[in-house]
């Protein structure tokens, strides 16, 4: 059994901050106004039916403020959690690269030059990264660290035809290329329990994003929130969700298979509990992250155990 310094079973974002700053450090989740292809009619309407009217930035500050007012609000959120002195932005709302360059890096360079922020995770699609983007994200990289997080979700076109995603896969593979070779480590979003389908399936899924050049990987449950899209097609036909063991299990078996070099961001999840309709289960987070801890112990599972690659196939 591998434990990691901070005694979970993979690598975890907590670890991986406190190597990079030497303190620990939290994310502070920030809306800056963009919206997303999908919503302005570019490839599609409504967005990605999953995704609440926020965006899936439920938690993000927004509103009419500047944005050291924002960062300012973000920090009394997360100050209960403990005498924090150092802060990751999350750009989480929406396409947070989907707009006027000479607009966007602005914001970019005003949250880095804020002394409480030490790094800056842009949030947004493979399909809305410019070569210019690319240029500019890596400048900024040299300033602070600097992440890019896409929302990939599955590899298989079906599904994501399903929830109207917009893009195809050679679109993400090419939008990875272009930002290893700019030096920006990249984040992936990956949905368990994705509408139709298998335990397979997700696994491809997985063994595909670990053979790429990722940095880390983010993990969370399929959830039906009542302000998405995905809501209504839930009520019209309702479709089969994971319960919590099953995804306990998957996302075990899941984290041993990704090799111990890519760091978890996350391995689950959960939108605003107002909005919540199911599973209802996920919504009690702690006691979902205590459940995968127990399962990983006792079954001896620890990130790295199987890492393989194989080749999916479209299902």
């Amino acid at each position: 059994m591998k434990l990691w310094p901070d005694q979970k079973p993979y690598y975890s974002v907590n670890h991986y901050y406190r190597q990079m700053f030497g303190r620990k450090v939290y994310k502070i989740s920030l809306d800056i106004g963009c919206t997303c292809p999908t919503r302005d009619r570019k490839t599609g309407a409504g967005g990605c039916t999953f995704c609440s009217a926020r965006g899936s930035g439920d938690f993000a500050i927004a509103g009419p403020m500047d944005i050291h007012e924002k960062i300012d609000s973000a920090i009394e959120m997360v100050s209960s959690k403990g005498n924090l002195s150092g802060y990751i932005a999350y750009l989480q709302s929406f396409t947070n690269t989907y707009g006027p360059i000479e607009q966007l890096v602005p914001v970019y360079e005003e949250i880095l030059a804020d002394q409480r922020v030490l790094g800056l995770s842009i949030g947004t699609r493979p399909d809305c990264l410019s070569d210019e983007m690319i240029k500019e994200l890596g400048r900024l990289s040299q300033i602070k660290p600097l992440w890019v997080e896409l929302g990939l979700q599955t590899i298989h076109q079906r599904t994501a035809e399903l929830f109207k995603r917009g893009y195809e896969l050679p679109v993400y593979e090419k939008a990875v290329s272009r930002l290893n070779q700019a030096g920006i480590p990249i984040i992936v979003h990956l949905i368990v329990g994705l509408m139709g389908e298998t335990y397979e399936n997700f696994m491809e899924t997985v063994d595909y994003v670990a053979a790429q050049p990722v940095s880390g990987i983010k993990l969370a449950m399929l959830h039906i929130l009542e302000d998405s899209p995905l809501y209504k097609d839930y009520l019209k036909e309702p479709f089969p969700l994971l319960d919590e063991a099953s995804y306990i299990k998957w996302v075990a078996e899941a984290i041993a298979r990704i090799p111990e070099n890519i760091v978890i961001h996350r391995v689950t999840g959960d939108g605003a509990h107002k909005r919540l309709i199911a599973p209802k289960w996920s919504g009690h987070k702690r006691h979902v992250l205590n459940g995968l801890l127990h399962y990983m112990l006792k079954n001896d599972m620890f990130q790295g155990l199987n890492a393989v690659f194989t080749q999916y196939t479209e299902f």
